[in-house]
This record gives structure tokens, C-alpha cells and sequence, in this order.
């Protein structure tokens, strides 16, 4: 039998919500399989119905990735070579990628330091004339301020799009995530809240110019067939992916309300254990439902890598998003940026830190991790003694 204090706690275990529902995903994927039909066909339309209809969007558009989508997306607004798209630094990488591998220039606006989501009063500064795009990310499952983003982007007519990744399943003000700009994109990424097993992406909108120039461009730009108007490229979901998908869909609630009640447990054991000193707990806006796709802490006084370190001596699965901030990656150099120039973001980098969170998580193994937190804590203590 395994001791449970000893035993590795992973980062997101991908493996327990596959046990919870073989059944119904091996039935889906033979079905599909049987069919014959895995290049688009049934199943991605019935997820692209149902994810539309949970989100309360009107259309939505299946793709290999959520790199894709923000592909689609900005595709779909004719972002080009010489326009501007404005977005934070500190992000995954794709948000920029995508911007630039448009021939377009990422324009960087510093994050709020509590939610690490896009400043708007940031944004506001970096409007010009060429901008073409704002993408508020909504990190780590929280809705950035889009009442605020709008009334900027709304001054300027200038869309937003949003980078909801991370947030499937968000609310801002009673509007899931999808439904609040001009276009979302999602990732079905296996460690996402709503994950394939595999990559997997979608657009959702509610303008049908948009869905229709995205569904095109995702099979090289084709309407009607062997005709190509748009300059596309191979951005298919797998069908296969779409059935395991439409599978998981009606259990996303569920398990969002388990990562909610898994966050507001940490908080309570970081405050039973007396280290609210050294673990900033993530903040919640009022004004949206946070889904924790992450559970993010602010890690005090330079301690974040020797917490990281020690941690992973134990078996706890932890991770920083992000070590690097955009501006400041090697193949952004060609922007002109330099340390200091987005000083939220980065110190953001230096003290952030993921803790375990999945749905199956246990009240135990949550011990474990604040537990072995204030064993760190102790050891830092009697080295300075």
C-alpha cells in the first residue's frame, strides 16, 4: 500500500478525469472512428453548436489549437503588416506569436497587479492610429476588466479580442467568456479546464462574416470547394478530439465548481498555517466567476525559487507562468524593450508560483502541499538563525 505523504502530487492529473468518464470516451471514439468521417464532419459541428451554446455565442469555429485561433481570429479582422495589436507581456507565448507571425507588431501594455489580467488604463496610453486590435488574456481562468477594455476600444472602434485559453468557462458580469468581445479563442489543451486529449482549439463570435472567414481560412482559405479567396492554412480540429470533447462538455460545471472550492481551500490553509506572509493568495474581482484554471500565488521576499525547488524535492508538482515576460524574450529583442520597461509584469515573473489543482484534487493532498509550504518556511527560519 502507498504512503500517502510520500507519494507524488501532480500538476493537473490528466489521467483521473479520463478514468471517471472510459466508458463514454472509448464509445466516443469508436463511434467516431466507425463513422469514417475524422476530417471535420458531425462531431466537430456538434461541438461547435454546443460550446457556442455554452458560451452564448451564436457561432463558433473548431481548429487544431488555441494558437490557431488567435490566428483565425486576427486573420478574420485583417490584421496585417503595419498594424498594432496591443497585449500584455505577461502571457504565454502565442498571444505575441500569433500578432507577429501576421506580419503585425505586438504592442505591450502592462498587467493590474492583483489579477496579473491586461491594465486598461495601460491600453489606453498605447492606442494609435494603426491599431488594429486589443487582447485582454484572461489568465489563469479569471475575465480581465472588459467593461473597462471596451470603453477604451470602444473610444478608438477598435476590436477586442479575447485570449480566453485559460478561462472556459469564466464570467464577467454575468457574460461567459466567448460572448463578451469580438472574437475568443479557446484551447482545448489536456490540462486546460475544458482539455482534449490532445491540442484542440475553437473561435467563438457572434458575427457571421467572422465565423464564416474563420471556418474558411482554417482549410486553406476554401469556399466552396477548390476555391481559395483567403490565404489559409490547415487549422482542422480532430474529429476524434471533437467526440472525447462533446463528452467532457457537460461535466465542465461540475468540475469548476471542485477547482472554486479546491482554491478556496488553499486560501483557508494558507491562513490556518500562518503564511499569508509569505503566500499572496490570488485575488478575486467581484464583478466575474474565477475558475482557477491555475491556482497562482505571489511568492514573498525572493523565496520563490527555493520554495519551487523544494517542492519538487517532495513530489509536489508546481510551476512558474511565466519566467520570462514577452518583452523580453530573444525573439522579441527586434521590439526595443529592455528590463524596466514593463516592471509589473516582470516582477510578477520573479514571484510567481502554480500550487497543484485539478478536480480530483484531495482535502489531503492539499495539506500536504501548505504543509510542505511551511516546512520551507521553518528551514528558512533556522538557516537565518
Amino acid at each position: 500500500m502507498s504512503n500517502t505523504s510520500t507519494c507524488a502530487i501532480p500538476l493537473c492529473d490528466i489521467q483521473a478525469s479520463y478514468e471517471s468518464l472510459k466508458n463514454e470516451i472509448d464509445a466516443a471514439v469508436a463511434r467516431t472512428l466507425a463513422s469514417g468521417q475524422v476530417i471535420l464532419g458531425p462531431e466537430v459541428a456538434a461541438l461547435e453548436r454546443e460550446v457556442a451554446a455554452y458560451c452564448g455565442a451564436k457561432y463558433a469555429v473548431g481548429c487544431a489549437s488555441g494558437s490557431d485561433a488567435l490566428l483565425l481570429a486576427l486573420s478574420a479582422l485583417g490584421v496585417g503588416a503595419g498594424d498594432e495589436v496591443i497585449l500584455p507581456p505577461f502571457t504565454f507565448f502565442a498571444t505575441a506569436g500569433a500578432v507577429c507571425r501576421l506580419g503585425a507588431t505586438p504592442v505591450f501594455a502592462d498587467i493590474d497587479p492583483e489579477t496579473f489580467n491586461i491594465d486598461s488604463e495601460e491600453v489606453a496610453l498605447k492606442i494609435t492610429s494603426r491599431t488594429k486590435a486589443i487582447i485582454p488574456v484572461h489568465l489563469f481562468g479569471q475575465c480581465a476588466d472588459m467593461d473597462a477594455l471596451h470603453r477604451v476600444a470602444d473610444r478608438d472602434g477598435v476590436p477586442v479580442v479575447e485570449d480566453a485559453c485559460q478561462a472556459f468557462g469564466a464570467d464577467h458580469q454575468g457574460l461567459k467568456a466567448g460572448a463578451i468581445g469580438e472574437i475568443a479563442c479557446f484551447s482545448f489543451y489536456p490540462s486546460k479546464t475544458l482539455g482534449a486529449f490532445g491540442d484542440g482549439g475553437m473561435a467563438v463570435t457572434n458575427d457571421p462574416g467572422h465565423a464564416r472567414r474563420m471556418a474558411a481560412l482554417r482549410v486553406h482559405g476554401m469556399e466552396p470547394k477548390y476555391r481559395h479567396h483567403l490565404l489559409g492554412w490547415n487549422a482542422r480540429l480532430d474529429a476524434v478530439q471533437a467526440a472525447m470533447l462533446r463528452v467532457k462538455l457537460p461535466h465542465v460545471e461540475n468540475w469548476i465548481s471542485a477547482r472554486r472550492l479546491i482554491a478556496e481551500r488553499y486560501d483557508e490553509l494558507i491562513d490556518s498555517m500562518e503564511l499569508s506572509d509569505l503566500l499572496q493568495k490570488p485575488v478575486r474581482h467581484e464583478f466575474g466567476r474565477h475558475t482557477f484554471s491555475q491556482y497562482v500565488v505571489r511568492v514573498a521576499g525572493g523565496m520563490r525559487d527555493g520554495l519551487l525547488k523544494h517542492l519538487q524535492s517532495k513530489k509536489i508538482g508546481c510551476e512558474v507562468y511565466y519566467p520570462v515576460p514577452l518583452h523580453l524574450q530573444e525573439c522579441l529583442w527586434n521590439l526595443g524593450h529592455a528590463e524596466g520597461d514593463f516592471p509589473v509584469s516582470e516582477e510578477a515573473s520573479r514571484s510567481v508560483l502554480a500550487l497543484p489543482i485539478f478536480p480530483e484534487l484531495t482535502a489531503e493532498q492539499q495539506r500536504r502541499v501548505i504543509g510542505e509550504c511551511a516546512a520551507f518556511v521553518r528551514q528558512q527560519v533556522a538557516v537565518a538563525a
